[in-house]
């Protein structure tokens, strides 16, 4: 009996991912306020009806999608403070954050266009803060490391202005050509070293 609901739960656990993965999927296509359970359901390859025995609404979905990338990210920001040390040239880290953020928009696209938010809708707007203020966090926690002196609400802006610049040159980067593009990351990395040092 334990062993079937167990079964059962990993059933349970497995079709929630494979929710998760087609709303990002339609995200992506689309963007969230034009996200409908239905298109999920069916990217999914399921009935509407099974959907919504594991997410009632898109607002249920859009908190999976959040928590989601909020635990998926703790391990890379895990391993990334680890490895942070006074040591650790700013150039090398920057370049690894910058290079890591372009490598994450192109296999997670739903996510940036999560963390950008938008204007049309406030619980949008609301998990755009969270995962905003999440990485900016870790950014901030990443420099102290470095530079121990460094209060921890200085720490915090500085975290905060850097991802706000990574996410206005985001787009460009991804919209440009692969040339246009790594000048673009390398002019991001550079800015970024000077801001940060």
């Amino acid at each position: 009996m334990a062993e079937r609901t167990v079964r059962r739960q990993a059933r349970g656990l497995k079709r929630m991912a494979e929710i998760l993965d087609a709303a990002e999927q339609v995200i992506a296509e689309v963007g969230y306020p034009e996200l409908t359970t239905n298109q999920v359901a069916a990217r999914a390859g399921m009935s509407p009806g099974s959907l919504y025995q594991f997410f009632r609404n898109k607002e249920e979905i859009l908190d999976g999608l959040v928590t989601r990338y909020t635990d998926d990210r703790q391990e890379f920001w895990a391993g990334r403070l680890a490895a942070v040390t006074p040591d650790v040239p700013l150039d090398v880290l920057v370049g690894q954050l910058v290079d890591e953020s372009v490598r994450f928009k192109s296999s997670s696209p739903a996510y940036w266009s999560l963390l950008y938010g938008t204007a049309t809708g406030d619980r949008l707007a609301e998990a755009a803060g969270r995962l905003h203020d999440d990485i900016a966090r870790h950014i901030g926690s990443m420099l102290r490391r470095r530079s121990p002196g460094l209060s921890e609400e200085r720490a915090l802006l500085m975290g905060s202005m850097a991802l706000a610049m990574v996410k206005a040159v985001m787009p460009m980067i991804t919209s440009a050509s692969p040339e246009r593009g790594a000048e673009l990351v390398d002019e991001l990395k550079f800015a970024l070293v000077r801001y940060l040092s």
